[in-house]
């Protein structure tokens, strides 16, 4: 199996994971409904495959809670962005904490306010502009660090290491 198709398989798997994780633990705040898991997903996703496949998994995440009633608009720009500049960074800085940075100033921050337009003409919601950023900087918060001890967890591993140097490996074929 090639790694094109190799990183397609795992976002799908992700997308599911993180469907159903982000189902299950939803958190309340206002009229914001915080999902953790989804920033935890984007992290690990970041971390294993880039900006690109975490974009693409927090698009089809979102999607399906849209779908299903579990998420609202508000999913969107509240995901995407922190999943494609947590990817991003990490990816020109090789650092964990640039993981963490970007997901949380992606979602905390840039997300919230793209949020406030989104609710304004498609939710019809009352809220001031800096609304969001308290609840969408929360929920980064709990999912990037769970994320980020993880994708530290992983680095280290011994058979983390094996799957990149087989990675390596094909790359040389």
């Amino acid at each position: 199996m090639n790694k094109r198709t190799l990183a397609l398989v795992f976002t799908a798997l992700s997308i599911a994971i993180g469907y159903i994780g982000g189902s299950l633990i939803i958190i309340p705040l206002g009229f914001v409904r915080a999902a953790p898991f989804q920033h935890f997903m984007n992290i690990i996703v970041s971390f294993l495959l880039g900006p690109w496949y975490s974009l693409a998994q927090a698009f089809g995440v979102s999607v399906l809670r849209n779908i299903t009633g579990t998420g609202s608009l508000l999913a969107f720009p509240g995901s995407m962005i922190g999943a494609f500049l947590s990817g991003y960074l990490f990816r020109k800085g090789k650092k964990f904490y640039l993981l963490g940075a970007g997901e949380l100033v992606g979602t905390g921050i840039f997300g919230a306010l793209v949020s406030y337009p989104v609710a304004r003409l498609f939710l019809d919601a009352e809220a001031a502009l800096f609304g969001f950023v308290p609840v969408f900087f929360i929920s980064a918060l709990i999912g990037t660090i769970a994320g980020v001890i993880l994708a530290y967890q992983m680095k280290k591993s011994s058979a983390f290491s094996r799957l990149l140097s087989l990675q390596d490996r094909e790359k040389e074929r």
